[in-house]
């Protein structure tokens, strides 16, 4: 796994870091989605109400069996079907997911991670032709409550260098997302990234 951990607090104090239906409304996450990826669910912050507004579903990964299992209750707890988790290093292997098979992605608080760009190439390698990235990530500000440190954590201008760097259009950068994030919604070109993962994995080996 080479994504470089930041800590979590209790699910009761992350929740409140997070206006999580305006993120989405920002975001441009719609009924007009049918499936959509989350990599890294974590307490099912965004997984769950993200799942309420598609019509198909929701495939979520993380690496931590206890952030699976969090979710999977939340998931019970708001009767909500259309989520499928799995617990995946997809940093390393990627979703395993069909080329060009989602309508939209969603990185959130993750491009702190070793190796952005592997995370970027998979999100383009699995959206359908003119489907959406959406990133959010903590505001490159000390005085936030939580967050990566100021050392690992990308700025606006570097995740929106990353993501054109893989070949996705910027829609929308930087979007203020109070009360301590920033969001990027981009659209791919039509799998610029179209070799497998695993290829790509090789570079690295």
């Amino acid at each position: 796994m080479k994504v470089r951990e930041s800590g979590m607090p209790e699910a009761a104090m992350w929740q409140t870091f997070f206006n999580t239906e305006a993120i989405l409304d920002a975001m441009e996450l719609t009924g007009s989605v049918q499936d959509a990826v989350e990599f890294g669910c974590g307490y099912g912050t965004f997984a769950i109400p993200a799942a309420k507004r598609i019509r198909g579903t929701l495939h979520c990964f993380d690496i931590d069996p206890d952030m699976i299992e969090v979710s999977r209750c939340l998931a019970e707890q708001e009767d909500v079907r259309n989520v499928r988790l799995c617990l995946r290093d997809f940093v390393t292997h990627g979703t395993d997911l069909e080329q060009t098979s989602v309508d939209y992605v969603m990185l959130f608080n993750i491009l702190h991670a070793e190796e952005p760009m592997r995370l970027l190439r998979e999100a383009d390698r699995i959206l359908a032709p003119g489907g959406h990235l959406a990133v959010i990530h903590w505001n490159c500000d000390p005085t936030t409550p939580r967050g990566p440190p100021m050392e690992m954590r990308p700025s606006p201008e570097r995740c929106r260098q990353w993501i054109e760097e893989t070949g996705f259009t910027i829609e929308k950068a930087p979007v203020d997302l109070p009360p301590y994030h920033y969001g990027i919604l981009a659209r791919t070109n039509g799998g610029i990234t179209s070799h497998s993962y695993i290829k790509e994995e090789a570079k690295y080996e």
